[in-house]
Formats: structure tokens, sequence, C-alpha cells
């Protein structure tokens, strides 16, 4: 039995999600790139590589990762490049996208043998968290002046679009298009490609995914440009689990049970956007708060309920663990990283990779 706490992807589980992804490539005309700012576990990539296009990055790092362990293609985007990676970052992908109008100038020399872009910023997202909308006021990310970006388009031939996060409705979907449409359609019909970036929920159960086939493929075909999807979420949704054990058991006016993980160490998302993990459905009677064992007070999972009372020894396992989790992962309290354990197709679980002291000594100096 692997030691807790642990990563734990389920390669059929997965599969789900990369067939979903195949069918809307085959369907809709439109190429999937895996974001890896979401996910990055790369002992799976040979498996995720035969149903998706590449990758899509957001620094150095990620280019060259998704060059080296996946394949297809690679796409380079930052929100700032430095003089002193310009030259590696081009050297490791196929297509380059600028933020800023600035930054394309800048580095236009330098990346004139390179596919360019530039984000553009349409102004409307579906965030409902001020920190993660692209389109927040003052936002940095993209360009919005149309003016501004038609006098630089001789020096790219596409542009990316990130303004979906984690959007399961497709008529919010529909309408944030048309009105990219109706705001950049000029500037789109003198490109090759366009990517919609990522947040779109296309693999969830109830996704009208034809609809959405239909609506790429007209959008393609209407401005005669290649569409890129960049799934991150859409790609690993509940695959993974992070399977924890109780190390304590309290009473402080509710039931409260400590396990061997921590949220801002290991699923620092549900930090920021204050929210709960996922549990699988349970309605027995007992509920406990599940905490995390740092120093945080606020580091907790969230409450669930339970068939029975749980006891020290206890193995509890938090579904949908995959996003954002694994690239955020940190050293909080010293507190030891969960492994990465994969379960292959014939249900064979092998841990990839555990981590220990020389690990955490050698992240510090």
């Amino acid at each position: 039995m692997i030691k807790t706490p642990y990563y734990l992807i389920d390669k059929s589980k997965l599969k789900q999600n990369m067939e979903r992804i195949a069918y809307v490539r085959e369907h809709s005309g439109a190429k999937a790139l895996l974001a890896l700012k979401c996910f990055a576990t790369w002992s799976v990539f040979d498996f995720m590589s035969e149903y998706m296009d590449g990758t899509t990055s957001s620094s150095l790092n990620e280019v060259k990762l998704g060059r080296l362990k996946f394949g297809g293609e690679t796409h380079a985007y930052s929100v700032a490049y430095a003089d002193d990676e310009i030259e590696e970052v081009l050297s490791n992908s196929d297509k380059i996208i600028f933020n800023s109008i600035s930054q394309l100038q800048r580095f236009s020399d330098a990346s004139a043998d390179t596919v360019r872009g530039l984000r553009l910023n349409p102004g409307v997202s579906s965030s409902d968290f001020l920190i993660a909308d692209p389109s927040r006021p003052f936002s940095r990310l993209g360009e919005w002046d149309a003016a501004k970006i038609e006098a630089v388009l001789p020096l790219i031939s596409g542009f990316m679009i990130h303004n979906n996060c984690e959007n399961g409705d497709f008529a919010l979907f529909d309408q944030m298009l048309g009105q990219i449409e109706e705001r950049f359609g000029h500037l789109l019909q003198q490109v090759e490609w366009v990517s919609l970036g990522g947040g779109i929920h296309f693999t969830g159960d109830d996704y009208p995914v034809d609809l959405f086939c239909a609506r790429l493929k007209a959008f393609s075909e209407k401005y005669a440009v290649q569409v890129y999807l960049e799934p991150g979420e859409a790609a690993i949704t509940l695959s993974t689990s992070l399977e924890v054990t109780v190390l304590d058991t309290l009473y402080n006016g509710k039931q409260l049970a400590v396990v061997d993980s921590s949220i801002e160490a290991h699923m620092l998302d549900l930090l920021i956007y204050r929210q709960d993990a996922k549990m699988a459905p349970c309605d027995g009677p007992h509920q406990y708060m599940v905490c995390g064992k740092s120093c945080l007070a606020g580091d907790i999972f969230g409450e669930f309920q339970f068939d029975r009372e749980l006891n020290v020894g206890d193995r509890l396992s938090f579904i949908d663990a995959a996003g954002y989790t694994m690239v955020k992962k940190n050293w909080f309290n010293g507190v030891n990283m969960p492994a990465i354990a994969i379960k292959q197709l014939d249900g064979d679980v092998q841990l990839v990779r555990e981590f220990g002291f020389q690990d955490y000594l050698e992240s510090l100096s």
C-alpha cells in the first residue's frame, strides 16, 4: 500500500476526457493543446499525446517541458518575456504569442522566423472571481484597442483569446464569442489561426458538445482560420484523487479530523478561491470538518458526511484533485509533498514519484 499523501491519476477516467477532446477535434476541426499551467505531470503525457495536438505554456520552463515530454505543437505564451530567455523560448516553440504590442515589437527581429501571435483582451469573461478575471479593470492580459492591433497585423498571423474560466455554460460561451466577433471580426478575417484559450468545460457530462463543435466549425469557416483550444481542467477533470490518512480526531464544537495533507501546500486553489475540496458523495450521519496538518488556522478541506465515525488511520480520498494542484504544491511548514501514482488501464497502480527531505533541502539554500 502506498504511503499517503499521494495524488492518484486514474487513466481510465483520464481517457474519458481524452475521448471527448478527440471527438471535438474530429467534429469541429479545432486543435487541442494541453495547458501546462493547469496540469504538467508528464508521466501521462505519452498517453495524452495520442488524443491532443500539443501544449501551450506560460513560461520558459513550461515551453521546454512541452517540447521535451509531450511533443506535437508547442505554443509559447508569457505575460512578459525577459531578454535573457527569449532565444531559448523561440528555439523550443512552434508558435510564440505575445501578450502586448510592446513585447511583440521589442522581439520582432528575434522572432522573425517564428510563427507569431498576439493576445486579445475582449473585455468580457465568464469568471466569478476578480482574481482570475482576465477582463478585470486595468487588466494587463492582452490588447484591447482594435486600431492599435490592426497596425501591427503584418507582424503576426494569429490571435489568442482567453476569456473563459470554468465556463460550463455553452450559451454564455456562444454569447461571448459573438461579442468578440462584433468587436474584432474585421481583424479575425486577416489572420490564419485563432486560439480560444481554455476554461471551457466541454468535457462535462451535460455539456452540449455537438452544439459546441458546430459553433467552432462555423467560426473557423467564417474567418478561414484554424481554431485552437487550450483545455486545462477540461482535460483532467475528475481524473485524479488526493489520498490522505486521518492523523487525529478532536471535538471543538464540531467533530474535526486532521489529515496528513494541507490545502495551502497541496491544493492551494481551495485557499485562494475559498472553496471546499470534493469527496465522493456520502449520506452518512457523521459530519466532520476535515483539516490539514499545517499551522495555518484556515487549513480546512471542508465539511463532509461519513457513514461511520472516523478514526486515526482511516484513509480518505478527495476527488477531482488534478488541476492546479501538482503544479502549485509547495513546502509550506515543511509538510511532505504528496507522491504521484498512476492507476493504469488494467487497474495496476504504479508509484512514479516520491518526495522527501532531500527535495525539501534542495528547494532552499
